[in-house]
């Protein structure tokens, strides 16, 4: 078992045994020197003492208490959707976690589709760019430079800050944080002995808290008290192969089939591809945001030799593109749907009528 792997399921499900008692015991002090840190750092910035950007245009973050597994990438690209519908120029501003760039800003899509691999930008901004044609995407380690130049180059008129909760040097009119519905808080603990980056407290910078694979309507106990919305998580109907055709999942059903996801919870996607009704012979949970190697590559050819086909999410479509199996390999979108989304409607809406 990797680290990643022993660490997750310590936080989701507790220590066995005497050792990983005393491993755990001793993550939980640093878990409060982490927390404590992550304290001290918002207060600097509320004081002034650190600076924070002001841009010319309405930014809204969209983030996450908890690190991994919220569905935040449907959620940016429910959001974009949406922006564009309204007939605004919506710029996408990632950290580009998992990527290869080391330029101030790299410039995903300038509104026409990718123009970067996913290698080298981060498997999310490159599926976002994929999705949303005719959206600006840029990766910035300093989020305020790829905002500046979104906006002043581009010609952005909105930003949608990915994965921006806890990147306080850019200011926001819309803080949006997700929570996963099943598990809002998880064992409650920071990091590393728990899954939250900050203390639970935090969620009073919050402006609209969301629920994500939420099933039913029912309000979990917070700390704090904000606009709560509920969504949940709808498999497409249809996969898309490596090369780019359709596929109806119906025409799968009776089929071999191995299933992989390299995301924060790969079992969630493996439940609902059997839920639709197909046959899973073998499922392959890797890391998250893993780089697909050699190794992990190999490891799906020899399971596709009692297969009739490859099944994966999205994500992991964009870093395996250009690599054929032999047997197809579909990727399966997932998109969000909500139970009621008009109090965020009407957010977005007034965000632009201030500018009026």
């Amino acid at each position: 078992m990797s680290l990643v792997a022993l660490h997750r399921r310590l936080v989701d499900h507790g220590p066995r045994g005497a050792i990983e008692r005393l491993l755990w015991w001793m993550l939980v002090p640093c878990s409060w020197l982490y927390g404590l840190i992550g304290l001290a750092r918002y207060h600097c910035y509320r004081k002034g003492l650190f600076a924070s950007c002001r841009p010319s245009v309405p930014v809204i973050s969209v983030g996450n208490l908890a690190v991994g597994g919220t569905g935040k990438t449907p959620a940016v690209d429910y959001i974009v959707k949406r922006l564009l519908l309204m007939g605004h120029k919506v710029a996408v501003v990632s950290r580009g976690y998992g990527g290869g760039n080391r330029e101030p800003v790299a410039v995903v899509s300038r509104g026409g589709g990718p123009l970067v691999p996913a290698s080298l930008c981060g498997d999310e901004p490159y599926l976002l760019s994929q999705r949303n044609p005719d959206a600006l995407v840029l990766v910035a380690p300093r989020r305020a430079t790829g905002i500046r130049l979104a906006v002043e180059q581009l010609g952005a008129q909105v930003v949608v800050l990915d994965d921006g909760f806890q990147h306080l040097a850019v200011q926001r009119d819309l803080d949006i944080v997700l929570l996963d519905a099943k598990r809002p808080l998880g064992n409650k603990k920071l990091l590393p002995a728990g899954l939250l980056r900050e203390f639970p407290s935090a969620l009073k910078r919050a402006d609209l808290l969301v629920l994500t694979r939420s099933e039913k309507r029912e309000d979990p106990h917070l700390p704090i008290f904000r606009p709560l919305l509920h969504c949940r998580h709808v498999l497409a109907g249809e996969g898309r192969s490596l090369s780019g055709e359709t596929l109806s999942l119906d025409d799968l059903f009776g089929k071999k089939c191995v299933a992989f996801a390299g995301i924060a919870d790969p079992q969630n996607f493996f439940s609902s591809l059997s839920v639709k009704g197909l046959e899973l012979v073998e499922t392959v949970p890797f890391e998250d945001h893993v780089p697909y190697g050699p190794q992990e590559l190999d490891h799906l050819e020899q399971l596709a030799q009692r297969a009739d086909c490859l099944i994966t999410t999205e994500k992991d479509g964009v870093k395996i593109q250009h690599h054929r199996f032999s047997i197809p390999c579909y990727q399966v979108p997932v998109s969000l749907e909500f139970m009621d989304q008009g109090p965020l409607e009407q957010r977005l809406e007034s965000l632009f009528k201030k500018e009026i």
